[in-house]
C-alpha cells in the first residue's frame, strides 16, 4: 500500500494492538510471504538483508560452531537451520504460527531440525542467561510499540560475554514512501517522526504495525539495556543483483543504505 491509501497512516498504537496486528498479519501473511521470497532465503540459508548479505562472508555472529543461539522473529527459520548446520545449538522463536507452520516444513524438507518455539520476544520462554548469542533478520524488532523492552529480554537470555545481532530497515528509508521506483527517491517525511506506519481495516483496528525508531534512539536503547554497540553495518548494493524486494531495489540501493545491522555485545 502507498501512503495515500485511507487505511494507511501513521499514528500511534498500543502495545496490545501491536501484538494483535503482528501476531494476525503474519499467520495471514505467511503463505504469500514464502511463496514470494522462499527462493531467496532459501531453506538452510542465512542472508541478513534484501540485498543479499550472508552470515557465511560476513561472520556478524562470530564462531558458532558448539554455541547456544537463539533466533527472535526466526520466520521460517531458515536461518537457524544454517546455524545448526554450522554445528551451533539453535532454538528459533516467532510469535507467528503461521510462519512457524513454514519453518515446520522447512526442516522437514532440509532433514535438519530444530527446536521451535512460538514466543512473544517481550516474554521469551527461557532462564536468565541461556544463550550465547541472540539475533533477528529483520524480525521482533520493528513491530513492538516497547523496543526498549526487547532490548531488555534479550540482554536477559544472553550470558555474559554474548553477542546481539539485530538487522532492521535503515531508519532513513523512513522519509521515502515504500516505492522502488523513482517516486522513492523523494523525501516526503521526517526522519524525527517516530509514529508507527499502520494499516487498519474500513473500521480503524490496526492489521499492520511497523515502528520508526532514529539510529540514536537504537543505540540509545541498547545502551540503556546494558549492551555495548560493537558495530553498525549498512550493507551496499552489490553489483548485479537486479532484484526489487518491496521498496528494495536497485536504483535506491545504489544511493542510500536500506538495511541497518547493529552488533553488540553483553559486557
Amino acid at each position: 500500500m502507498s501512503d495515500d491509501d485511507p487505511g494507511v497512516g501513521r499514528r500511534a498504537v498500543t502495545d496490545a494492538e501491536a501484538r494483535r496486528a503482528s501476531r494476525g498479519w503474519w499467520d495471514k501473511d505467511a503463505d504469500a510471504y514464502q511463496a514470494e521470497h522462499g527462493i531467496f532465503l532459501g531453506e538452510v540459508e542465512f542472508r541478513w538483508c534484501p540485498e543479499g548479505l550472508r552470515e557465511s562472508d560476513a561472520h556478524l555472529l562470530g564462531p558458532v560452531a558448539g554455541r547456544r543461539i537463539i533466533e527472535v522473529g526466526a520466520g521460517a527459520a531458515a536461518a537457524s537451520r544454517w546455524l545448526a548446520a554450522a554445528g551451533a545449538m539453535v532454538v528459533a522463536t516467532d510469535l507467528s504460527a503461521g510462519m512457524l507452520r513454514h519453518a515446520v516444513t522447512g526442516n522437514t524438507a532440509s532433514g535438519v531440525r530444530l527446536p521451535l518455539v512460538q514466543a512473544d520476544a517481550l516474554a521469551l520462554p527461557f532462564r536468565d542467561e541461556s544463550f550465547d548469542i541472540a539475533f533477528t533478520a529483520f524480525g521482533a524488532v520493528p513491530f513492538v510499540a516497547d523496543s526498549e523492552a526487547l532490548m531488555r529480554e534479550v540482554f536477559r537470555v544472553v550470558r555474559p560475554g554474548g553477542r546481539w545481532v539485530f538487522a532492521v530497515t535503515h531508519p532513513m528509508r523512513w522519509i521515502f514512501l515504500d516505492d522502488p521506483g523513482e517516486g522513492g527517491l523523494v523525501a516526503v517525511h521526517s526522519y524525527f517522526d517516530r509514529r508507527p506506519y499502520v494499516e487498519t481495516t474500513p473500521a480503524g483496528v490496526p492489521t499492520y504495525v511497523e515502528q520508526h525508531r532514529t539510529l540514536g534512539d537504537r543505540i540509545r536503547e541498547l545502551v540503556a539495556a546494558g549492551f555495548v554497540l560493537e558495530d553498525l553495518i549498512e550493507p551496499e548494493w552489490p553489483e548485479g543483483h537486479e532484484a526489487i524486494w518491496g521498496q528494495w531495489s536497485p536504483l535506491r540501493g545504489r544511493l542510500f543504505p536500506g538495511t541497518a545491522i547493529f552488533v553488540a555485545g553483553r559486557p
